[in-house]
This record gives structure tokens, C-alpha cells and sequence, in this order.
């Protein structure tokens, strides 16, 4: 597991913090702030072994609704936040927050080498294929033919990323994808991701009701992966699946085996004496 094991049963409620969420009414992050809790819930990790990090979104504001360690970053940064808060704090269970805008273009390259540095904790993404705290553009996983007033009046043309199938390539332990109209089982699955050793990637589809009130019908449209495609440890047998499964299957759809990026901690330094002589000229 990605943390000290607790013993203590909490209820979900108590992770939250009290603080009201500003999302808009009906938005899916609603059920993923449940999912969240539930997890935690389950697994009887306490709240004070618990960090929180995001970056910038409507997503991204998880840290201020939960009850536990957090720290809410600067845009795209939260993997490089999360990452050195795991190495430097091993008993932490650490889970970054954040959307598809957060994480996959300004924060891209942050997410190809947290893949590919395997870390020990868990990602969750909430994907809503927009912009939706900016008001409505485009984002990396919008359809090229999503047609939005006068920014992309005829679509953007531009194929969508596909944040599993990237996932998968640079190294990612462990991948799932839910929907945030399932809280429970969106809870079941964040539960295996954190006690999945090495970086967990759980893509959420969560509707913006807002800017993409479509997005409603994703609960209808969605399905639970068939045995068939039930998690595999085969890298290339996902990636057949994952480029062909049109982003409706859900469920654990990948878990590798790769040892967790851990380094060494060297011994610190007790003296600051000897700390200056390291800089000296």
C-alpha cells in the first residue's frame, strides 16, 4: 500500500473537511470527492497519514474539501509536487488530484516521466474534455469535432490524447478508467490503486455539466469492461485494448509489476556547519 496501514474505521464523512464545494451543481467531481472518501474509508488509512497535491482546475481544488494533508500547486505541477513529497515521506499515502487540462498539457511532460519514474502513489484524473474553470475551451482529450463558439467554431481538427494509452508507453504500474456517476465503484478502484505498488493512473470521465451538458448521457454510454478484457500484466495485450476500446469500457484494465521508484535516503546533515562547506568556493 502506498502508506502506513491504520487501524481506526472512520467514516467517509470524516475526511471531509467542512468546507463547501464551489463546483457547480451536478458536476461529476461531486462524486468523485465521495469516491475518494469511501476509498480512504475502506483502506482505514487515517487522515493525518494522508497528502493530497493538485495543480490548477476546477478538479484541483480537492485538497480544500478534504480532511487530511494537502497542498494545492501551480498549473501542471502537482506530479512533480506529489512525486518528491512520496520519495522524501515513504509512510505517506500520497494522491495527486487534478483534470485534463491540468495534467495532460501543461502538465504533460510532468505525467510521461512520473510514468515512466514509477512512484509509489496514485493519480487521479478527472476528465471532463474541456476547460471548464476558463470557461470552456477546448482541452487535450476533446473530440476534434466538439464545435465551441467563436474558439473553435469548427471543431479543433486535432486528434484527442489518449492519457491511458500514453500512460501505458511511458511506464505506468497500474491503470484504470471509471465514471463519476459510479461513486462506489470509482471507490473500489482507487482502493486497489493505492495498494498497487508503483504509480496508479485512474482516468475518471466526469461530466461538466456547464460547458458540456452532452456529457449527461456518458452514464448511459459507459460499460463495464467484459471478462474478457479483465486486468492484464501483458503491456502489449492492454495497448491492443486501450486503442480499441473507444474510451467506453471501464474497470482496471492494466497492472504491471515494475518495482516502485524509491531511492536511498542518504544520512542528513546534522551539523550546518557542514552544509556551508559544501558551498564554499
Amino acid at each position: 500500500m502506498k502508506g502506513d496501514t491504520a487501524c481506526t474505521l472512520l467514516q467517509p464523512k470524516e475526511y471531509k473537511s467542512g468546507v463547501k464545494p464551489v463546483w457547480c451543481p451536478g458536476c461529476g467531481d461531486f462524486g468523485v470527492l465521495g469516491s475518494i472518501t469511501k476509498a480512504l474509508s475502506g483502506l482505514r488509512i487515517q487522515p493525518e497519514n494522508v497528502a493530497i497535491v493538485s495543480g490548477i482546475g476546477c478538479s484541483s481544488r480537492m485538497p480544500t474539501y478534504l480532511n487530511t494533508y494537502g497542498f494545492h500547486g501551480v498549473h501542471g505541477r502537482a506530479l512533480a509536487l506529489a512525486t518528491g513529497l512520496k520519495v522524501a515521506r515513504q509512510d505517506l499515502t500520497v494522491i495527486a488530484t487534478g483534470g485534463d487540462g491540468d495534467g495532460f498539457s501543461i502538465g504533460g511532460n510532468h505525467f510521461l516521466h512520473t510514468c515512466r519514474r514509477n512512484p509509489d502513489m496514485t493519480y487521479i484524473v478527472m476528465d471532463n474534455q474541456v476547460y471548464g474553470m476558463t470557461k470552456g475551451q477546448a482541452s487535450p482529450t476533446t473530440d476534434p469535432n466538439w464545435v465551441q463558439g467563436k474558439l473553435t467554431p469548427s471543431g479543433t481538427g486535432i486528434n484527442p490524447f489518449q492519457p491511458l494509452v500514453i500512460a501505458l508507453a511511458s511506464g505506468a504500474n497500474f491503470i484504470a478508467r471509471t465514471s463519476s456517476s459510479d461513486s462506489n465503484g470509482t471507490a473500489r478502484v482507487i482502493m486497489e490503486a493505492i495498494r498497487h505498488p508503483g504509480f496508479s493512473m485512474v482516468q475518471v470521465l466526469s461530466p461538466c455539466v456547464t460547458f458540456r451538458p452532452e456529457q449527461r448521457e456518458w452514464k448511459h454510454m459507459l460499460i463495464p469492461a467484459p471478462a474478457a478484457m479483465e486486468a492484464t500484466s501483458d503491456p502489449a495485450l492492454a495497448a491492443r485494448r486501450l486503442l480499441t476500446d473507444e474510451g467506453v469500457y471501464t474497470g482496471i484494465l492494466y497492472q504491471g509489476d515494475r518495482p516502485a521508484y524509491q531511492p536511498k535516503h542518504e544520512p542528513s546533515i546534522d551539523n550546518i556547519a557542514e552544509l556551508d562547506e559544501e558551498f564554499q568556493i
